[in-house]
């Protein structure tokens, strides 16, 4: 491995339809960052095997060979106790020993919170990692936090997922006044529970107060108004999951609607152009991967059913926050409170 090169240390395993999915997904993702170096942890037989089989050009990695299997049914205690020789553990050991580098999985999403912050730990000045991803709006997209790793937090909590949003959207999107909102009920300010006025007013009184465009409610996340939606991680992942929900639901809607006469497959032809537009906007692929923030190193979790493409953005993603040092912007932010 060349000095500073970057290295991605990847769950093979985990996930629908691998090892297959991830090996493709690296093979697209090689394309276009060719001096990553690449680590993958699974079945060494079965991983060389898919490579052979479907002639995948995938270079410069090598593959550490791990025999546990994490279930999604296994409890904390199984995870910690009996599968100290599974892909995700041994992948993130490698993450946190090895300089420049990240971890990518498909795999159980408690694993991967529970064995990302055992070997990592966390920055100094941040209690809890949040997950974070971007989801897109009228204008472009947004970054939204927590959205499922903490059920219950605190005014404190919320501040620092903030602080972190802040940095995350520094990487992404060049654009050096982001704002920033809380998820809330109502805008008013003596809207919603005490945790979210002691956010509110934690961020009034730090260097973000300039970014901060107060509450946000859940009908205006899709316009582009505000850039960093923060939530505690229940009410995030609701959100979350009942926008993907209406999202299918709209999408079968149409389809069934242009196919129901050759008058409606006319209309679509029309306004194919801007139907293409929409659905590529709107493409759950390009937003795959997200990321555990907050702990002291890169942890970045794919969907679990995502395609080869999808999977190349969660390491896409990797890549980037690793080359643009995410945690060494967020420890200098911290300072400045």
């Amino acid at each position: 491995m060349s000095e500073g090169q970057v290295v991605i240390a990847i769950d093979a395993m985990g996930g629908e339809n691998s090892p297959f999915k991830v090996l493709k997904g690296v093979e697209i993702f090689l394309q276009k960052e060719k001096n990553t170096k690449i680590i993958f942890f699974g079945d060494e037989f079965l991983i060389n095997q898919n490579i052979k089989k479907y002639k995948l050009n995938i270079f410069n990695f090598e593959v550490v060979n791990t025999k546990d299997i994490i279930m999604d049914e296994d409890s904390v205690n199984t995870i910690l106790r009996s599968k100290k020789n599974s892909s995700i553990y041994k992948a993130l050991e490698y993450a946190k020993n090895n300089e420049n580098s990240g971890f990518v999985s498909s795999g159980s999403t408690a694993a991967i919170m529970v064995l990302s912050r055992l070997h990592m730990g966390m920055i100094d000045g941040i209690d809890r990692p949040a997950i974070c991803s971007l989801i897109p709006n009228k204008k472009n997209y947004s970054l939204m936090l927590d959205l499922g790793a903490n059920v219950i937090v605190t005014g404190s909590n919320l501040f620092q997922f903030a602080l972190m949003g802040f940095c995350y959207y520094s990487i992404i999107n060049r654009n050096t006044k982001p704002k920033i909102g809380i998820l809330n009920i109502g805008t008013e300010n003596n809207k919603g529970l005490e945790f979210l006025q002691e956010a509110a007013d934690l961020i009034l009184s730090s260097f973000l107060k300039e970014n901060f465009i107060g509450f946000i409610e859940p009908n205006k996340i899709t316009s582009g108004d505000c850039d960093i939606i923060i939530s505690d991680g229940y009410t995030g992942n609701i959100m979350l999951k009942s926008a993907e929900g209406i999202s299918n639901f709209i999408i079968s809607n149409l389809r069934d609607i242009f196919n129901k006469s050759f008058i409606n497959k006319i209309s679509y032809k029309l306004i194919e152009k801007d139907l293409k537009k929409l659905k590529d906007q709107v493409n759950p692929d390009i937003y795959n991967g997200a990321t555990l923030i907050g702990l002291n190193g890169i942890s970045v979790k794919s969907h679990g059913n995502a395609n080869p493409v999808a999977f190349s953005y969660a390491l896409k993603q990797c890549h980037n926050f690793i080359t643009n040092d995410l945690n060494k912007k967020i420890i200098k932010s911290i300072k400045n409170i």
